[in-house]
């Protein structure tokens, strides 16, 4: 409450500031993220006090409420800050951005098809191990990674779809559809 209260806008110079600390509570990250922001070019760099401090004002703030949805929506750092240097150049980045959108749904569905398509071979190969398992006698090996080396021509298409999945990959780590099986 304190914190919105601080961040009521005035004119001037003596407009509100709080030190990273605040900014980081009210943006519900950590200050070393908003010092990693700003050197990824996506949060302005602070102004420093007198004393050294960091500290931002209102805009601030609202800049790393966009970059933490657009984070949680897939976007990257370096994303975020091409948008963000086109902007500051005073030009728009709408096209651009909706068109970064529209190829991300794009990659998402071929994901989501390769996720399906796995998960269909998983049931199948459930239901071959649950038949397996039927009439294998207790205490025996019933040889359930052995079907794994009876299907033929899967294990190309996988690594074919892997490849592709991390060449497209707007994630560090990946796609966890990428890891294979």
């Amino acid at each position: 409450m304190a914190i919105a209260v601080a961040m009521r806008p005035r004119t001037g110079p003596n407009r509100p500031r709080l030190r990273i600390g605040d900014l980081a509570r009210a943006a519900g990250v950590s200050a070393d993220t908003i010092r990693h922001y700003e050197r990824k070019g996506v949060l302005t760099p602070s102004r420093r006090s007198a004393n050294g401090y960091r500290e931002y004002e209102e805009p601030s703030l609202r800049r790393l409420r966009i970059v933490r949805r657009a984070l949680a929506l897939g976007f990257t750092l370096d994303e975020l800050a091409s948008a963000f240097r086109v902007r500051e150049r005073g030009e728009l980045p709408c096209g651009t951005v909706y068109a970064l959108v529209t190829k991300k749904l794009e990659l998402m569905d071929e994901e989501i098809a390769a996720l399906t398509k796995r998960r269909e071979g998983l049931v199948e190969l459930m239901g071959e191990w649950d038949a397996r398992l039927a009439v294998t006698p207790e205490g025996r090996p019933a040889g359930l990674l052995e079907v794994l080396s009876e299907k033929s021509g899967s294990g190309d298409e996988r690594s074919r779809a892997r490849r592709r999945t991390l060449r497209y990959s707007t994630t560090p780590r990946g796609n966890p559809a990428s890891r294979g099986v």
